[in-house]
């Protein structure tokens, strides 16, 4: 789904744009979020970004997701009830998790839902999609 191919320069853009200090820490975490395809948790960011940034600290990472989180760049997913998984927003999808093997995939659906913003005169913030069951590989 993410452009793997998106230059610092691009990035840079993107967090100002959206009111965010382009940091280092910042710019490495969301470039690692576009990345992914599997959802990172905050363990798996920190563990794989320490090695790049040895000052690195899990406080960093959680700060870094937080403004990314709050601008509207990144969701934070409460899907799998273990731990919160970060997507970056990149267009309108619902997730899956295959309750089997835990893989979370995204999942493009034709709705409107997403572009809500009243809901029975409530302000909406955030819409997140989510299903479970078994994923085509789990079933085989």
């Amino acid at each position: 789904m993410a452009d793997h191919s998106i230059t610092t320069e691009q990035l840079r853009d993107l967090l100002l744009n959206k009111g965010v200090k382009p940091s280092f820490q910042r710019l490495s975490v969301l470039r690692f979020i576009m990345e992914q395809k599997d959802h990172p948790s905050v363990d798996v960011i920190y563990q794989n970004l320490v090695h790049e940034i040895p000052t690195l600290s899990k406080t960093t990472v959680y700060n870094a997701l937080k403004h990314l989180t709050e601008r509207g760049i990144i969701n934070a997913l409460s899907i799998d009830d273990v731990q919160v998984k970060y997507d970056y927003i990149d267009g309108a999808h619902a997730h899956f998790l295959c309750t089997n093997c835990g893989r979370i995939y995204d999942i493009r659906i034709e709705s409107n839902i997403h572009g809500m913003q009243i809901i029975d005169g409530h302000q909406v913030t955030n819409t997140q999609i989510n299903f479970k069951g078994i994923c085509n590989n789990c079933k085989q």
